[in-house]
Parts: C-alpha cells; structure tokens; sequence
C-alpha cells in the first residue's frame, strides 16, 4: 500500500506530495509533514534554485532522469507535487523507508 503522499498515476507515473523546507543546512528527507512528505532543501528560494534543487535530489533518488521528474503544482509554495516516470518499486519501496 502506498503512503499518502505517493499515489500511482494510470499512466505509470507517480505523484509525489511534498512539503519542502528551503534553505536548510543539507537536502535530506526529513520524515512526513501531515499528508505530505517532508524535504529540506539546501537551497535557497531564490529563482527556482529550490525547485531545481528539488528536482535533482527526487531523480538522484528514484535513479531516473531529472527530465523524469515533473513540477506540476506548486512552484511558488512549500507544498509542491512531483510527477515521477521511470521510477523502479525498489526504488519507490527505499523511498517509503526512508520517509518512516
């Protein structure tokens, strides 16, 4: 079962639900923020450097492509979703470990 803040698309895709802290002293997963999984960033939110930051940290995670991983709502805001293609269930599955 996935937690709340992953859900399959139909497509085989996965949204991701973040909530991401900018500016904090190392990127890391940082457990769960209500529905959400938390992230700090080691980057500042200064023009998109956050939002890239994040994007590099979720592919270097899941071993896909940044080109795989998709910001599709949240660019201004702290609670931002990921679309993720390519994406192995090892992968999901370590993810989901590391957020407990």
């Amino acid at each position: 079962m996935n937690p709340p803040w992953m859900r399959r698309e139909s497509g085989g895709g996965i949204l991701l639900s973040l909530h991401v802290q900018p500016g904090a002293k190392k990127t890391e997963i940082a457990g769960r923020h209500g529905e959400a999984l938390k992230v700090r960033l080691a980057a500042a939110p200064v023009d998109g450097k956050a939002n890239a930051c994040l994007v590099g940290f979720v592919a270097n995670l899941l071993g896909v492509r940044r080109a795989d991983v998709e910001l599709v709502a949240g660019a201004t805001a702290r609670l931002k979703r990921l679309r993720v293609v390519g994406a192995s269930d090892e992968a999901l599955a370590a993810l989901v470990r590391r957020a407990d």
